[in-house]
């Protein structure tokens, strides 16, 4: 016997109409949903002007009266200056013109220049002092002239101190002397290893005969000289 079917409780009797309704909604939630539009808030701000507020009450405020100013001091009175007649006379200064007439003559001082005793050195003095042997040689040759002549006196003057030879002391003495201004020798300093050497150097320089002076701008100068003198044994 097959089961009866309640034709209220049949499901499928109106499914289409279902179908379509449902479908329906589909599509309007979809329009929808495309037709949709969103708005941003856009915002307007106005700005605050000074020609804005000119309604706006300003209150009213007292002025302060200030006290005016002192015055001020009275100018100092004028300082009275008495004038007091001088009844002495006054001495006029008289200025002489210090124009010469043409006829007056001038006295002409001639003034002596005095130099004082300078030393100029052998190397750069202008005319240097001439050794005996030396006075036709030309002003030019003159120095080499000295050289050689007073290295010819040192030769002829050397004796070896004994007491030197028998200690064998040796060595070389520096001598310095002045050639003044009347050609003499003065002034002789040594310097030496040993006493005996000084004493024979300075012996030799002692026996220079006596020179022509140097000169300097035409005058006699004194002239410092230096030579080494050397011992030396064989």
């Amino acid at each position: 016997m097959e089961p009866k079917k309640n034709p209220k409780v049949d499901l499928t009797k109106n499914s289409s109409l279902y179908f379509v309704i449902g479908l329906s909604i589909v599509l309007l939630i979809t329009w929808r949903v495309i037709e949709w539009k969103t708005y941003k808030n856009v915002y307007d701000y106005e700005a605050l002007t000074v020609d804005d507020d000119d309604d706006e009450d300003v209150p009213i405020t007292e002025q302060l009266k200030t006290p005016p100013p002192p015055p001020p001091p009275p100018p100092p009175a004028p300082e009275i200056i008495e004038v007091i007649e001088d009844e002495e006379e006054i001495e006029e200064t008289v200025i002489e013109s210090t124009e010469t007439d043409e006829e007056e003559i001038i006295e002409v001082v001639e003034v002596i220049e005095e130099y004082e005793d300078i030393d100029v050195p052998f190397a750069v003095i202008e005319d240097v002092p001439i050794f005996p042997g030396c006075e036709r040689v030309k002003k030019a040759e003159r120095r080499n002239c000295f050289q050689e002549q007073m290295n010819k006196h040192i030769k002829r003057n050397f004796r070896y101190p004994e007491i030197a030879q028998e200690m064998g002391i040796q060595g070389r003495v520096y001598v310095n002397f002045i050639i003044s201004k009347n050609g003499s020798i003065t002034n002789i300093r040594m310097r030496g290893p040993d006493k005996n050497l000084e004493k024979e150097a300075q012996r030799i320089i002692a026996k220079l005969p006596r020179m022509t002076p140097g000169k300097q701008r035409g005058r006699p100068v004194r002239v410092p000289f230096s030579i080494p003198i050397t011992f030396r044994l064989r």
